[in-house]
């Protein structure tokens, strides 16, 4: 990865997390664990976590909404020449590292 991808990846994952704690509702907590960059970076996927995990549907439905304010503000809030289509999904490796971490301890 070199610099530039690693910068890009910082600035969406530090925006996201900035617009989706300022636009939800609170019901659950979202946390921004990851940008995948793909194609030239010219796609970004958006790994999260939530809590409590049974508003993980709501999450993704309201996040799938929100991606074209996102997109938006991103645009707006940092110089990124161009911001690479933008996706979200739940992050399934953090989810197992948890359960690892639960496992290990007991």
């Amino acid at each position: 990865m070199t610099i530039k991808e690693a910068k890009l990846k910082e600035t969406i994952r530090t925006l996201a997390a900035e617009f989706f704690s300022r636009e939800s509702n609170r019901t659950s907590l979202i946390t921004i664990t990851d940008v995948e960059l793909a194609s030239r970076n010219a796609n970004a996927t958006i790994l999260f976590t939530v809590l409590p995990t049974d508003q993980e549907p709501a999450a993704l439905d309201f996040m799938h909404r929100k991606l074209g304010e996102l997109r938006e503000y991103i645009n707006d809030h940092s110089k990124v020449m161009r911001v690479p289509f933008l996706d979200v999904a739940v992050d399934e490796g953090e989810k197992n590292r948890q359960r690892i971490d639960v496992l290990s301890n007991s």
